[in-house]
């Protein structure tokens, strides 16, 4: 079942899981066994995508492949692809010192020959919720493919915090069109006294409107970003190559586009609560907001 005019779901879901204790990915919270990712699909098929490639690593592909290869039947197309730190553009080697993967920039890039309409990214241990798939899904058909114009869903920082620790988020500074600016990766950020804070480098709490956008490392992008990709991946290795903890990320490719002119980022307005398993504490919680769902209706029972 290919249908090259209908948008493809890229799923992060190479992480191991160390701090979580076993594979988030792989974690059944739903009423019925389902998985945070299990609810993304459900959601990407309602709202007309038609395509799931997983990105994982060579470690997890027994397990991962065995729990979601036949999963969904024949209501979406699923493939998979691999992200290892040896898969590197000719000429470059990995370090010795070199155990973690590149990152989030490098995983989207293993993509490259998989995808070739619409896409949308997505965390593998993070709940979205099915505005945010509508919203992506409405933003690729109205906007040009040539257009070098993507998309960032934008939510509020609110709705994305843990009630067990803090959190890292991509804050994002818009233009009064609504197009990202900028994007910066903050940790750390916060309840404090009903207010939202991160420390800062002399430890000084530096408060965040509630309604501050963030990111939540969910973009819409057309397959020609794989270009960017490539080029700016092979100047990162040229730089960092012999550092053993540097990452390429995807904002680091948003923002170089964006400070150069060559592409511009919507930020979609999301009113979504995000939630998620940041921290192991997390999971119960999870757990109750996917049964209160469940019983609004919003989502069935059982999803496959």
């Amino acid at each position: 079942m290919t249908n090259t005019s209908k948008p493809t779901l890229l799923v992060l879901a190479a992480g191991i899981g160390s701090r979580y204790g076993g594979l988030k990915q792989l974690d059944q919270l739903g009423p019925s066994g389902e998985t945070i990712i299990d609810y993304s699909i459900y959601d990407a098929i309602r709202c007309g995508f038609g395509k799931v490639v997983f990105i994982i690593r060579k470690q997890i592909e027994q397990e991962f492949i065995s729990f979601f290869g036949t999963r969904y039947g024949d209501a979406i197309e699923v493939d998979y692809v691999f992200q290892e730190i040896d898969k590197l553009p000719a000429g470059f080697n990995v370090p010795a010192e070199r155990t973690k993967p590149w990152g989030t920039g490098h995983a989207v890039l293993m993509a490259k020959d998989k995808i070739k309409e619409a896409f949308a990214v997505i965390n593998a241990d993070d709940f979205y919720g099915k505005g945010a798939f509508e919203a992506l899904a409405a933003f690729f058909s109205e906007t040009a493919h040539q257009s070098k114009e993507y998309a960032l869903a934008g939510y509020r920082i609110a709705n994305t915090l843990s009630e067990h620790g803090g959190v890292s988020r991509g804050v994002c500074e818009c233009n009064d069109e609504g197009y990202l600016m900028t994007v910066t990766e903050i940790k750390n950020i916060h309840k404090t006294h009903k207010l939202i804070a991160y420390p800062d480098e002399k430890n000084q709490l530096v408060f965040l409107p509630s309604e501050t956008f963030v990111s939540m490392n969910t973009w819409g992008f057309f397959p020609d970003i794989f270009e960017d990709f490539e080029k700016m991946f092979i100047e990162f290795l040229q730089k960092n190559q012999n550092d053993p903890k540097a990452e390429f990320y995807i904002p680091t490719v948003a923002d170089t586009l964006i400070q150069s002119g060559k592409a511009r980022f919507k930020v979609l307005d999301i009113d979504e609560q995000w939630f998620g398993v940041t921290f192991p504490e997390d999971r119960p919680t999870v757990v109750n907001k996917l049964i209160e769902l469940t019983q609004k209706g919003i989502y069935p029972t059982r999803l496959w």
